[in-house]
């Protein structure tokens, strides 16, 4: 049994390829709208269209998204992640290939077209991240979990970090190149998953639909404050992200002159400083709830106290270092909350818990750019003022209803379930001499053996834990 124990704690250990086939699920799907935020000025004065029209790019591959993910977790709960994740990035490179032809051929009578690839490409980003976190739950445990979520989460934001300049590099070419883009890096990474990710084994059925809905229906039930918080924690957090960046789109090029890369890298300072932030934050949380509950109220506390001071300033280093905060704050929201929301369910329901997370959290990315540039029409002072008070009310919710004693005693009866569960495998041996036993025992002292002294009418048989006779016939 120590052997069994010894081949479970490495099971455990996280697989450094396997992780890495993973993070390139997050970083595809990231690539679909930040690689695309520097070339949107470009693409509303090609297509003759509004800079409202054109924030319907992002919106309208984030809505259907966060509308199939849930139906997409459910199908992944049920047939397995890798059957979901490989087609999910087959239609996202689909769709990008439709919008780079539709660009090329019909070019400003594209904008339609262009459309129809998003809401494409968003269908097939349904079954991307919020799956790959499921898997990651699946296939890791404890410290080891959280540090793979972190890479996870720090893969998502490296991907905000490079995009911009890569699009911006791709846009000097011309704007529509950035769809053919998709499908080259999306190959890579269909063959990563498909190759190397194994999914673990389980001997369970799939639970029938209104079994399944029932269990979820329990979960809210019980965890309710806990999910409902950090969903709407996580929303909030990029929705502000994300319509931070497309205000600064316009904004750099408009109020400095900033265009290409450099335009790039500047769109890229907020998103840097969150993707290290994510990665260390990752690192560090293992399993403590206490510390989790206090950094997604602090982190939400630094994006609302940094939003708040930007309208005071006219100074662009001042600028550049409150949204660098605020980069950092939700760099701190968003790894806790993928640890809370993955360790709060089990395995066979896990794909629908944290794909519902993620169709709140698409839909946070699709209400920032229209929202925001509503704002920015009343005045940007409302605007930052608006989404500093967003922040602040996420991290009273976060303080007030994320229960650290109520977490830990669910993770608690769940641990002495599992140990309960496994000590009704350990048998008692009966011994005539239970000294030369014990001296066994000191060599071995890791193992799960239990030492009685024989009753007199059971010499050659073994009990088990509950009184029943084991003969050795089963």
């Amino acid at each position: 049994m120590s052997q069994a124990a010894s081949t479970d704690i490495q099971e455990n250990k996280v697989n450094k390829y396997t992780l890495a086939a993973l993070a390139g699920v997050p970083l595809i799907m990231v690539l679909g709208n930040s690689m695309l935020i520097p070339v949107l000025p470009q693409m509303a004065k090609s297509l003759n269209v509004s800079q409202m029209q054109i924030s319907l790019i992002i919106t309208l591959f984030s809505v259907p998204a966060g509308l199939v993910i849930p139906f997409a977790g459910f199908l992944s709960d049920r047939f397995g992640r890798k059957k979901i994740i490989i087609p999910g990035l087959f239609l996202y490179g689909l769709g990008g290939l439709l919008a780079g032809a539709a660009a090329l051929i019909f070019k400003e009578n594209a904008f339609p077209w262009i459309l129809g690839g998003r809401i494409l490409q968003g269908i097939g980003a349904a079954g991307t991240a919020p799956i790959a976190m499921a898997f990651c739950g699946d296939l890791w445990k404890g410290k080891e979990r959280a540090k793979s979520l972190g890479v996870i989460e720090a893969s998502n934001g490296l991907g905000k970090v490079a995009s911009p300049i890569l699009g911006a590099l791709i846009g000097l070419i011309a704007w529509w190149y950035i769809f053919f883009f998709f499908p080259v890096v999306i190959a890579v990474v269909i063959l990563g998953v498909w190759f190397i990710c194994k999914e673990p084994e389980t001997n369970k059925q799939p639970k029938k639909v209104n079994e399944y809905v029932g269990s979820i229906k329990n979960i809210f039930k019980k965890k309710s404050p806990l999910l409902l918080t950090s969903f709407f924690a996580g929303s909030a957090a990029l929705l502000i992200l994300f319509g931070v960046l497309f205000f600064l789109s316009d904004y750099l090029e408009k109020k400095f002159g900033l265009d290409g890369v450099i335009k790039g890298a500047a769109l890229a300072i907020p998103v840097l400083f969150m993707s290290t932030t994510s990665y260390v934050t990752g690192a560090l949380i293992k399993k403590k709830i206490k510390l989790m509950k206090w950094l997604v109220v602090i982190g939400h506390g630094l994006i609302g106290a940094s939003l708040v001071t930007l309208p005071l300033f006219n100074n662009v280093y001042i600028f550049f270092a409150g949204i660098s905060v605020a980069g950092i704050g939700t760099g701190l929201v968003l790894p806790c909350l993928n640890t809370l929301i993955t360790s709060s369910t089990n395995k066979d329901e896990r794909g629908l818990v944290t794909s519902l997370y993620g169709s709140v959290r698409f839909l946070g990315v699709a209400a920032g750019p229209p929202l925001f540039g509503w704002l920015v029409e009343k005045g940007s002072d409302m605007m930052f003022w608006a989404s500093a008070s967003l922040a602040v009310i996420s991290a009273v919710l976060a303080f007030f209803f994320i229960k650290v004693k109520a977490i830990q005693t669910s993770q608690g009866n769940n641990y002495d379930s599992s140990k309960q569960k496994q000590s009704k495998q350990t048998l008692i041996m009966p011994v005539k001499q239970p000294f030369i036993a014990y001296k066994s025992l000191a060599w071995h002292p890791e193992s799960n053996l239990i030492v009685r002294k024989p009753m007199p009418q059971m010499k050659k048989e073994r009990i088990n834990e509950v009184g029943q006779v084991n003969t050795g016939e089963s």
